[in-house]
């Protein structure tokens, strides 16, 4: 409440700055003692309502227009009210020579002097120039914040709305939470359990990938070994088909030592491949 009531009171201490628009005619009131009288130009008075860069550039040409126009018309007719003065005068005044010479000096001075004068004059000109332009600045400046500082109290009851509007949701979650810890995590704990996850994902990816690189290999190690133990399996058949001749041999009552060795022999032999192998019988 308090932030809102210090914008409202700086717009309106800015709406009080700008009451009064600026312009050529205001600024020279209080420094020009004779009453002002109506306008004879041609710009009209709305260009100082609200007042531009532009529009003080074109009220400055045509000023400097009127005046020049002034000071020609001034000179003309004191030349010719001297002239005449000059004619009809009881003596008429007849200039020598050396008047003129002198005149001429004088003329000479008072313009090296109003020439002194004229590039003083300009040189306030360029100054007030750049003062009006950075002013013009200024205040285009403030106007757009001023334009700001509007819209600043709509904006904030927007926000406290928002906020509110969170503050309700964050209640109601509160409310609901789930038996998961990990579900009812702060945002800076649930996002450092998602960093986490991703790395354990990212190791058992790596993992994953070094098995199916190894899966090749593996495959023909296998394919080997099932290779030599279908050549086992036929040495057992062989062995098996030996010893039932055997068997059948001792039933029948004929001496045969040298075939049981033999297939106890490669019985052991079997015996100790599949342990080395770890093939089941």
């Amino acid at each position: 409440m308090a932030d809102r009531q210090r914008v409202e009171n700086a717009i309106q201490g800015l709406r009080a700055f700008q009451e009064p628009s600026l312009s050529i005619i205001r600024l020279s009131e209080p420094i020009s003692a004779a009453p002002t009288s109506q306008r004879n130009s041609d710009i009209s008075s709305s260009a100082f309502a609200d007042p531009s860069p532009a529009s003080l550039e074109a009220d400055l040409s045509h000023y400097r227009e009127l005046f020049s126009k002034l000071r020609f018309s001034y000179l003309e007719q004191v030349t010719k009210e001297k002239f005449l003065r000059a004619i009809v005068g009881e003596p008429p005044q007849i200039v020598e020579p050396a008047e003129n010479i002198e005149l001429e000096s004088q003329l000479a001075s008072i313009k090296s002097v109003l020439k002194e004068q004229k590039q003083h004059v300009a040189n306030m000109v360029a100054e007030l120039e750049e003062t009006g332009r950075g002013l013009s600045r200024r205040y285009e400046t403030v106007s757009l914040q001023t334009e700001l500082l509007k819209s600043l109290p709509a904006q904030i009851d927007g926000l406290k709305g928002t906020l509110e509007e969170l503050r309700r949701r964050n209640h109601s979650s509160n409310e609901a939470r789930s038996d998961d810890p990990n579900l009812n995590l702060p945002l800076p704990a649930t996002q450092g359990l998602v960093e986490e996850r991703k790395a354990e994902l990212e190791e058992v990816n790596k993992q994953l990938q070094s098995l199916q690189q190894a899966l090749p290999r593996q495959t023909i190690v296998v394919e080997r070994e099932e290779k030599e133990l279908e050549v086992l399996e036929q040495e057992k058949e062989r062995a098996v088909l030996g010893a039932r001749e055997v068997m059948e041999r001792k039933r029948e009552g004929d001496g045969a030592d040298e075939l049981e060795l033999r297939g106890r022999w490669l019985r052991s032999a079997d015996t100790a491949l599949r342990r080395l192998l770890g093939v089941e019988a």
